[in-house]
């Protein structure tokens, strides 16, 4: 496909970019009229919606725009996994300047295209618009399937804190980037494409966990909301997190403990879960910690202790790694 966005018109361009669409059983009204139906077996739907702006969550000099509708559909389906739910549809809002090359948002959209099959999702419908920056806003939903939802306002005193997927693996691969390199490219990727563990959402669901989020924010912050939202503590203990080579490499080469990436490193949507301390966990489920009384101490602390290191994401601030 050749030519700019601008040439192709807006209907040439959703003409193109729905072309690229597959489905799902769960889709009974699909692109192309006024509002899609998709099927909710439940009578509940879990929703949520996320935006990626150019020069804030990417940069087309180090993620293709394949890459980023990977990581778009990521965040946004990890946030349903999180809540015990399974991902079923995705809806696309898409804002690019006219002299856009149509390959981008078509690349674009083969990579959401791509990571809904994964997570067993399809994309059904949405919007274009043009603009001086391209930003590519998602809502995810979601099918609970007669499990109640696992919200984070549910962690008791006695629960463990375990955790499933990559910690810092992105936040290392953005400080490979911001020095100008490409490798190892493990991390790298984690960063452009993040590989969140859809199905441990409602398994872990399934085995009662109580509280979970996915790891956005960055580990202290997300398991802080968990705190938070629950009127409990939570200490980590850092000896139970393994830290692989690479990553120490990483950190030796630009002068950073990597767990500083692990702790407060965020985009890596790993999923994070309290269960009751009796619960046996599958391997994937690795036990970090537990949640305490709350105390005069802050709601997260490491070791036992307060950590005092900056980190983890805020949209109005800025991301140390």
């Amino acid at each position: 496909m050749k030519g700019t966005v601008g040439e192709l018109g807006e209907f040439g361009l959703i003409r193109e970019l729905t072309s690229r669409l597959t489905t799902t059983p769960a889709v009974r009204v699909g692109p192309g009229d006024d509002a899609a139906v998709v099927a909710a077996p439940d009578r509940r739907v879990v929703a949520s919606t996320d935006i990626l702006l150019e020069g804030r969550h990417f940069r087309r000099d180090w993620s293709t725009a394949y890459d980023v509708g990977r990581k778009a559909a990521a965040q946004n389906l990890a946030d349903i996994a999180a809540m015990g739910a399974v991902p079923t549809a995705l809806l696309l809002g898409l804002v690019v300047p006219a002299e856009l090359p149509v390959t981008w948002p078509s690349e674009m959209m083969d990579g959401l295209r791509d990571e809904c099959q994964v997570a067993g999702a399809s994309v059904v419908g949405g919007d274009v618009v043009r603009g001086d920056t391209i930003m590519v806003s998602i809502t995810a939903l979601g099918d609970l399937r007669n499990q109640e939802p696992v919200t984070r306002g549910g962690a008791q005193p006695g629960d463990l804190v375990a955790v499933t997927g990559w910690l810092g693996w992105s936040a290392a691969g953005y400080a490979v980037l911001s020095r100008g390199f490409r490798s190892p490219r493990a991390f790298v990727e984690a960063h452009r494409r993040p590989e969140p563990p859809y199905h441990a959402g409602p398994a872990a669901a399934a085995l009662g966990a109580t509280a979970m989020c996915d790891v956005s924010d960055g580990l202290i912050a997300d398991l802080g909301h968990i705190a938070e939202a629950s009127k409990v503590r939570i200490d980590i203990r850092s000896g139970a997190i393994d830290i692989p080579t690479q990553m120490n490499d990483i950190g030796q080469a630009v002068g950073v403990d990597p767990i500083q990436w692990v702790l407060t490193g965020g985009e890596d949507h790993a999923i994070v879960a309290t269960f009751p301390s009796d619960v046996k966990l599958p391997a994937r489920w690795k036990v970090i910690g537990e949640v305490l009384n709350p105390s005069a101490l802050p709601q997260v602390t490491v070791d036992g202790a307060p950590w005092t290191s900056k980190g983890g994401w805020d949209h109005f601030g800025d991301m140390e790694s």
